[in-house]
C-alpha cells in the first residue's frame, strides 16, 4: 500500500510540474508586463523579436493589428499607470522552441480597471531566450 500511495504521489507531482522552459515563457511574458507598468520600451523591445505583432479583438470589430516597435513607444509615451496581470496561472504549451501562453488577463489604468480578456502570446526559443513573436487578446469591458 505504502508502494502504491508513493507511486501515486510521485506521478502527480510530474504531472503538475513546471519545467524550466514553462517557467521561462510566463517569465518573458511577465518581463513584458512589467516594462509596459514601467513604461521601458527598451524592456518591452528585449522580450520580442524585431518584427512581433499584436493584435486585439473587441466585440464585433474588425481585429486590430500593430507592430511591436509601435506598441513599445505607445506604451513608453504612456502618461497612466498601467498594470497587466494575470488573474490565474495561465497555460503553457510547448513543442521544442516554440510556445504559446495562453491566460485570462485584467488591465488597470491609474489603479482603476478598464478592461480584460485572454492573452494568448506565442514565443519562439532564441540564443537569448524565449522571445514574444505576437500576442493576440480580447478586449473586454464586462466579465
Amino acid at each position: 500500500m505504502r508502494l502504491l500511495t508513493t507511486l501515486l504521489m510521485l506521478t502527480l507531482c510530474c504531472l503538475f510540474a513546471q519545467t524550466s522552459d514553462e517557467s521561462d515563457a510566463i517569465a518573458a511574458v511577465q518581463r513584458l508586463f512589467d516594462g509596459m507598468a514601467a513604461h521601458d520600451a527598451g524592456v518591452i523591445r528585449s522580450v520580442m523579436l524585431s518584427d512581433a505583432r499584436l493584435y486585439s479583438v473587441r466585440d464585433q470589430a474588425a481585429p486590430a493589428g500593430r507592430a511591436g516597435e509601435e506598441f513599445a513607444g505607445q506604451i513608453a509615451a504612456a502618461k497612466n499607470d498601467l498594470l497587466e496581470r494575470f488573474t490565474s496561472r495561465p497555460h503553457v504549451l510547448i513543442r521544442g522552441r516554440m510556445a504559446e501562453v495562453w491566460g485570462e488577463y485584467e488591465f488597470l489604468r491609474d489603479g482603476k480597471f478598464t478592461h480584460c480578456g485572454v492573452d494568448s502570446v506565442s514565443l519562439l526559443k532564441t540564443l537569448e531566450g524565449w522571445k514574444i513573436a505576437s500576442i493576440t487578446c480580447t478586449v473586454e469591458t464586462v466579465g
